[in-house]
């Protein structure tokens, strides 16, 4: 992979004042309230630019914002081409946690030819991507690839960065929006032998997408058509993509199950589900209610917590390390557990042309097993995501689905191997928290 630095775009400061109230999440984690929320946070949030309101041409109107912006120094192009290192700040399961990544270009190159995404995509999409992208030339958010740092020699360059004066800080304050409570702080990379390090060892790794699969794809896209359109080649900035490029091993890397809500299931299924379970698993129910799951201080939790002696209060005649999936809604005030069954092979049971990591990965068997066996019935499956299991469990409680099915949290591991495979897991199989903000550094495409 050709891996560079790049001038990037950035919010002049005395202009827009608070730079905590102009960055916002990626376009896929914003909910439409949320959305108004961000217009209102600043006449200047990158909303405008990254997730503008649907009225009229959305496309062109953030076109048109992003020309003002920069000819009126709301946004400044870099003077110097440069490598971003940016410390990403956030809670999770109770503690401060650090991710430390490097904002760079990455030249596109076809799926496999360095580059391997682990995760299906939507169509739908990556259709409204390319079309920002037409209208914008631009990219507003970095994609997060990992890489494996095997040799240590890119760490200790980053530390090294990481001790001088950065190039901003900002912490958002705590609400109810995604980037609630997160912090940033941004160095730039500009000194030559620095740069030429970074990209001589970065672009000898090989590098996994963990967020921004169709980004990605749209980049082809939009790289083709370019291409086309202008018969031009070689460094144009369409060439390439940005990225943020995290260690496998970084300590703040942190991936979170995307937990399945259902709805649509016939009730004569559903009556009829429990047994059926049974046919490919052990089934065992643990108690479950709202104060049982404050005492789990885990989030994500692992379903291996909710097993524990600890968290139910009995004893266990199972390990936990055999629990595949956690069922809520066959029965009021308890969690169904079901676990691998000895004398089964569930992987002989799913497509034969799917690599091992695939036919191990529990998202994998919900879909194959359960949703697509036990539930063929159900033509008209209505499945919603939510990486809170509290929202999961309110939603069976309050009747607005019928079953929530909960995952345990993916390792990293797991994403490299079957991408190593060129093999895809399920869409929505992995949520690498806390996604990159928008605005922090814009990618000119032109």
């Amino acid at each position: 992979m050709e891996v560079s630095p790049f001038k990037g775009i950035r919010y002049n400061q005395r202009m827009v004042g608070n730079l905590a109230q102009v960055v916002c999440p990626p376009y896929d984690v914003i909910a439409i309230e949320q959305q108004k929320l961000y217009y209102q946070k600043s006449a200047y949030n990158a909303i405008r630019l990254e997730f503008p309101e649907p009225a009229g041409d959305r496309y062109q109107r953030a076109a048109i914002t992003f020309q003002q912006w920069l000819k009126h120094g709301v946004l400044q192009l870099d003077g110097i081409s440069s490598f971003y290192l940016h410390d990403h700040l956030f809670e999770y399961s109770g503690k401060k946690m650090v991710r430390r990544g490097l904002i760079a270009r990455v030249k596109l190159e076809p799926w496999g030819s360095g580059i391997y995404p682990h995760e299906e995509t939507f169509p739908k999409a990556k259709s409204d991507r390319l079309q920002l992208m037409r209208a914008c030339r631009a990219s507003f958010s970095p994609l997060l690839s990992l890489y494996h740092d095997s040799g240590q020699k890119i760490a200790p360059i980053l530390s090294h960065i990481a001790q001088k004066k950065p190039l901003m800080s900002l912490r958002a304050k705590r609400s109810n929006l995604p980037d609630s409570n997160a912090a940033h702080t941004l160095w730039a990379i500009t000194d030559p032998e620095i740069k030429r390090k970074l990209s001589q060892s970065l672009s000898s790794q090989s590098l996994y997408i963990a967020d921004g699969h169709h980004r990605y794809e749209t980049a082809l896209a939009y790289q083709q058509e370019r291409t086309q359109e202008q018969s031009l080649t070689g460094k144009g900035a369409f060439n390439y993509v940005m990225m943020e490029l995290v260690d496998f091993s970084d300590p703040g890397l942190a991936v979170l199950p995307l937990h399945r809500l259902v709805r649509g299931i016939p009730l004569s299924a559903l009556a009829e589900l429990e047994k059926q379970l049974e046919n490919y698993f052990t089934l065992e129910f643990a108690s479950l209610s709202e104060d049982s799951l404050a005492r789990c201080h885990c989030e994500p939790f692992a379903l291996s917590v909710i097993a524990s002696p600890d968290f139910i209060g009995a004893k266990q005649s199972h390990g936990v390390q055999d629990i595949v999936l956690g069922v809520l809604g066959l029965h009021a005030g308890a969690l169904l557990l079901l676990r691998r069954r000895q004398d089964i092979s569930l992987e002989a049971m799913m497509p034969g042309n799917r690599s091992q990591a695939y036919l191990q990965f529990n998202v994998s068997i919900l879909n194959h097993i359960i949703l697509d066996g036990v539930l063929s019935r159900a033509k008209d499956l209505d499945i919603a995501y939510t990486v809170d299991l509290k929202e999961a469990y309110q939603q069976i409680k309050e009747g607005r689905y019928q079953l929530a099915f909960l995952l345990n949290p993916p390792q990293p591991e797991m994403v490299k191997a079957v991408a190593d495979a060129q093999d895809r897991m399920p869409s929505k199989s992995t949520y690498f928290y806390p996604k990159l903000p928008a605005g922090l550094i814009i990618n000119p495409l032109d």
